[in-house]
This record gives structure tokens, sequence and C-alpha cells, in this order.
């Protein structure tokens, strides 16, 4: 006899029951399950006293095992529909998935996404199970071997262990370096959209309350993932065995080189953009997700500036918060800092008013120990100055409405990396951030890879809500992603997400990168430059590193 604690209410039983039995009766929406705080799938036996508390689609950690399991479901599908086909994912515009294929004669339009369409509507009425077992890496290798998917079998040369998970469905085997659900019933929510040259499938999202967005094309962010895919491609770097090919083959200099070239270039490009506009703008605006490198690429960009006769200067936004008291509180009734209303903008653009104006101002200086601001220094900047603001809320009209749109220049930046694992597997541009500032947090903040991934939801959902909306406003897009930073970060990062033990709330989060870590060679840090937007996460930054000691 065992006890299940649920929704704070004990339940007794006598013989091991699964969380999906449990879920019929308790959670009919639940995707998957933490067991003592540890997430389990819903196919996971119970035969123990323990807590269990139900994730559905409002949770990120239930959204991530609903889009694992859709790919598999696709893959399955399409392989159905046309034998022999060669499927790839990749990452896309509105928070949705692309997929290219690959088969003679086949085109993608309305009549193949209807095909597609049916038969996965048919699989999914079927309700089918998804059962995991543990094969020989042998016996899985002769699997990939048969069924055409020899990047699986490129990953499985780097896996040390002897065993490894395999996913069955109605006899279709695959691996997806995730939690799954319980069968394809569950699946039903999803929609699928012409995407030159393949299609995209948006899926239910945590920060939509589990439903579907709205579709929002972007431009400038899908042109940007687009160049990356044709860069990672182009160098041979768009899975992780071509990326650990540089490194066994030792030509790993070249491949940072490659990469911190592509990021000169780039500048080289923006400066001169500016430069040609140095008579109207007097305000350059960078914003980002967290973990972006915003900190690094502003000096970077200032250097630039500089080496054109231009005359940067940076003002900090971080100094214009009010007084924590002074700050509005979100739904949990905490003080919210993220909050564009926690900035004192009255006064901020009051500052860039007069400071255009050429006028002495004195600015202020946040003290984050106190949580009160301060006297700062006294600036004045030449008529032909132009200032630089980086920052969550940078691009957002409303904190610099007091310049005209004409005398602005918004910039956004983010790492869009498009790599796999395999074909069937991309690493999201979310985890190269998370992996970031995991390694950053603990260098400089001593801050535990656990609390950094406790706090990644709560950031993740300011950044829904601050930054990507307001994307779009961009003049520039500047890709801060290094396709070799993986290979540099694993030895940072891998003995850090390690050290979290399974009992810990946060591990499977944390096993998750671990997973496709694992699998990554090597790459000396010595081959990264003092000033590329790598050294900002971990250390050896020739712009700020040496205040440090």
């Amino acid at each position: 006899m065992f006890t299940i604690k649920i929704n704070e209410v004990d339940y007794t039983y006598e013989e091991k029951i699964t969380l999906n039995d449990l879920a019929k009766k308790f959670a009919p929406n639940a995707i998957i399950a933490k067991v003592n705080n540890r997430l389990r799938e819903l196919n996971y036996y119970i035969n123990y006293n323990c807590c269990v508390e139900f994730l559905d689609l409002t949770s990120f950690d239930a959204v991530s095992v609903y889009e694992t399991s859709l790919r598999y479901l696709i893959i399955m599908a399409l392989e159905r529909l046309y034998p022999g086909i060669k499927v790839y994912f990749g990452q896309c515009v509105s928070r949705s998935i692309s997929c290219t294929i690959q088969k003679d004669n086949l085109k993608v339009n309305s009549n193949f996404l209807n095909q597609l369409e049916n038969e996965m509507d048919k699989l999914i009425g079927m309700n089918l199970p998804i059962t995991r077992t543990t094969i020989p890496k042998d016996e899985a290798i002769k699997i990939y071997q048969e069924k055409g998917y020899f990047d699986k079998v490129d990953i499985l040369k780097y896996r040390e262990e002897d065993e490894v998970n395999i996913y069955t469905c109605d006899g279709y085997m695959n691996y997806m370096f995730g939690y799954m659900v319980p069968s394809t019933g569950l699946l039903n929510k999803y929609k699928l959209r012409l995407y030159h040259p393949g299609f995209n499938i948006q899926f239910p999202r945590a920060e939509c309350n589990g439903e579907i967005p709205e579709y929002e094309e972007s431009y400038a962010f899908g042109k940007e993932l687009q160049d990356a895919l044709d860069w990672s491609t182009m160098i041979k770097g768009n899975t992780i065995p071509k990326l650990n090919k540089y490194a066994s083959e030792k030509s790993i200099v070249d491949l940072v080189n490659l990469c911190e070239t592509k990021h000169n270039n780039m500048l080289a490009d923006l400066g001169e953009i500016i430069q040609k506009k140095k008579d109207e703008i007097r305000l350059i605006c960078i914003a980002g997700p967290s973990s972006s490198g915003k900190t690094t690429f502003s000096q970077r960009l200032r250097i630039e500036l500089l080496s054109r006769g231009l005359k940067p200067v940076k003002i900090s936004m971080d100094d214009y918060y009010k007084f924590k008291t002074d700050c509005p509180k979100d739904e949990n009734g905490e003080y919210d800092l993220e909050h564009v209303d926690a900035l004192d903008v009255e006064l901020f653009n009051n500052h860039l008013l007069q400071l255009i104006e050429g006028e002495e101002v004195n600015l202020p200086a946040f003290d984050f120990t106190s949580g009160k601001r301060i006297k700062g220094e006294a600036m004045k900047i030449d008529s032909d100055s132009i200032i630089i603001i980086e920052g969550i809320h940078a691009l957002n009209e409303q904190v610099t409405a007091s310049i005209p749109k004409h005398q602005k220049f918004k910039i956004y930046i983010s790492p869009s990396t498009q790599i796999n694992i395999d074909n069937h597997n991309p690493i999201s541009s979310t985890e190269i951030r998370l992996l970031r500032r995991i390694v950053r947090d603990a260098k400089y903040r001593k801050t535990s890879p656990s609390d950094t991934i406790s706090m990644w939801a709560s950031v993740r959902r300011g950044e829904f809500r601050w930054i990507y909306p307001n994307q779009e406003e961009a003049d520039f897009v500047f890709n801060t992603e290094l396709t070799y930073e993986i290979g540099v970060m694993k030895k940072y990062a891998l003995s850090a997400l390690m050290s979290i033990g399974r009992n810990d709330e946060y591990f499977v989060q944390a096993n998750k990168l671990v997973k496709f870590l694992k699998y990554v060679s090597d790459i000396d840090d010595r081959y990264v430059p003092c000033n590329s937007i790598l050294r900002e996460f971990i250390g050896g930054s020739c712009f700020y590193d040496f205040f440090e000691e």
C-alpha cells in the first residue's frame, strides 16, 4: 500500500498505477507530470509514496514534450505517405518550427499539406500508444541504417553509452532526444502552413495559455533565420557531427575565424549604414533577449563607429530605474522590475533631448545594492555625437518618444542558430541562450545552474511581453550566433549541469541540455578572440574582464 498526493489530497493505492491512468481521473489535459518534483512521462508507473503534479500546455515543460512528440508524428505520417522521404526540421517565424523535405518529384503545395494533415489526423484519431524501450547501440545503428537515417548513425558515433532509448508507435521507430506523450491522441492541436521551400508547424504555447498563437509574419526575423540556415549549410556546420568534424580534422581554427569574420563583416556593414546617415542619426537603440551578447555588441559597435570618425557615447538605461517601491507589481503582487514603468521614462526622455540639444546633463546612477538612484556624472556631447543605449526596452517607442523616429536607428540582436543534433532534432536558440546564461551566471554572479534555470521561465515571459513585440521595429538585425560556441561552452556548462542531482526540481531541464552537449567535441577556448561576443559569457573579454580583477 502506498500514498499519492495530488492537488494536496492523499490517495491510497494497493497496486502500481501509471500516471496516465491517474491523469484520466485527475487531469485529462495533462501532457506530462512531476513526481516528487521530477518530470516523468505519463507511461511511468508509481508504486511508492510520492507527490504528483500534472502539467498541461500552460507549462513550458509540457509544451516542450508536445513539440517533440509532434515532430515524431509528422515524420511518421510523411514516411507512410511517401516512403523514402528525407525530413529536416529547423526554426521558423511566429514561434513555429520549419520542415523541409527531400524526395524526387515531390512538391510542397496545398495538396501536399492536405494529404499530410489528413494522415496526421488519422493517426491522432487512432490514439496509438508511443512506447519507449532501451536497446543496444549497435541495434539502433542497424535500425537507422535500414531507414536511411545516416545522420542519426553519425551522431551515435559520439555516444559513450552502449545502450540507447528508442520510441515505437505502430511499428515506426525513432528517437527525438526528449520526453514524449503516451499516445498520438494527445497531439490534436497544430497548424500547418506553406512556407517556402517547405512548411512550418504551429503548436500550443505556454505563454499563450496553451493555445496556438496568431500567426505573425516577421520579415526581419524570418530573413535572419534563413540567413542563418544558409550560413550553417554553406560552412557545413548545421549538425553536431558536422561541427565535430572540424575538431577531428584539426581545422577548428578555420571554423572559429569563419564565424568571427562573419560578425566582423556584419559590423562593417552596420557601420557603413550608420555612417551614411551620420547627419541624421542621433540615437542608436539596441535590444534583444537575455544572453544575446548586448554588452559586447554595443562595445564592438562603438569601436566600429570610432574607426569611421564618428563620436559614439553610451548611456545606461539601468541608471533610470525607479525606486523599487515605485515600480508596478505583477499578478502575484511582486514588484515587476522588467515592466517598462519600472523605468523613469519621463526623465530618460528629458535627458536624451537635453543632450542632443547640446545641454549639460547630470546623469543618474542606480545603486543596485540599495535599490536607489544616486547622483552620477555630468555629461555634455558634441553636436555630431551619437548616443548608444541598450536594454530590454530600447526598441520600445514609448521609451524614446522625445526623439523623432528619423533620428533613431534601432538594432535587434539575438543568437539565431540553425544547428541540429540530427536532421529531426533542432537545437533551439533559446537553449543556446540558456547555456550562455548558465555559464555567465556561474562565473560572474556565483549563481548555481539550478537557480539560473529556475528563473528562466520568468525571463522568457518578460521577453515575450517586452522584446519580441518590438523586434520588427528594428532597422537592422544582428545575429550573435557563433556556430562553434557550443564546443567551447561544453566544458563550462557540462560539469555545472551534471552537478544538478536527480532529485533536483530542475534535473530534467538540465539533463535535456546535457543530452546534446555530450555529443559535442570540445573546442579549446584559446582560439576565441578577446573581443568575441562569446567572451562575455566564458570570460577573458578585453572590454570588461580586467575591471573584475
